[in-house]
């Protein structure tokens, strides 16, 4: 997937660029190609990217570690915001954090990078823990009733304290 040129969204058809596509994501460990499609569109201060996309990965069950396939897809959509970059002389060198700095930003006149961004949408939707569909259940047993009627005899001595509450 090659890089798309902001400005060049905002002078596309409805300042919108889609396409589909079919290929490996680099650094993605995938069985097949990752296919789906993707749409940017440009909204003045935001870019607006919409994905579906699906491949199979092997994933390794964390309760048996026994490989098994996953069918690993997505159905997302995130805004971007544009805005100039500051000039690194003029960052604090300690600010405090508001929620809203907490949002993905790109310069106006720079590039997107789909497969980046497609590449972490799909890191964040592999599952966690990872579970074989066929991995045995955990047997939950309650241990509180077995803590009571067995008491290590060395604190045996404490039990006939009587405190009060």
């Amino acid at each position: 997937m090659e890089k798309l040129y902001i400005p060049q969204i905002a002078r596309a058809v409805e300042a919108t660029e889609s396409f589909e596509f079919k290929e490996f994501i680099e650094g993605l460990e995938t069985l097949t190609p990752v296919q789906g499609f993707i749409s940017v569109c440009h909204l003045g201060a935001f870019l607006e990217v919409n994905a579906k996309a699906s491949t199979i990965m092997t994933l390794t069950c964390d309760r048996t570690l026994v490989q098994f396939n996953y069918r690993l897809a997505i159905d997302t959509s995130e805004k971007i915001w544009l805005a100039e970059p500051l000039p690194e002389s003029e960052y604090p060198k300690e600010r405090e954090v508001e929620s809203g700095d907490l949002v993905e930003s790109l310069s106006p006149n720079g590039y997107f990078d789909p497969a980046a961004w497609l590449y972490e949408q799909l890191t964040l939707a592999i599952p966690y823990p990872k579970i074989a569909p066929d991995a045995p259940a955990l047997e939950l047993r309650d241990t509180s009733a077995n803590l009571e009627t067995s008491v290590d005899k060395r604190w045996a001595a404490l039990s006939s304290l009587q405190l009060s509450e």
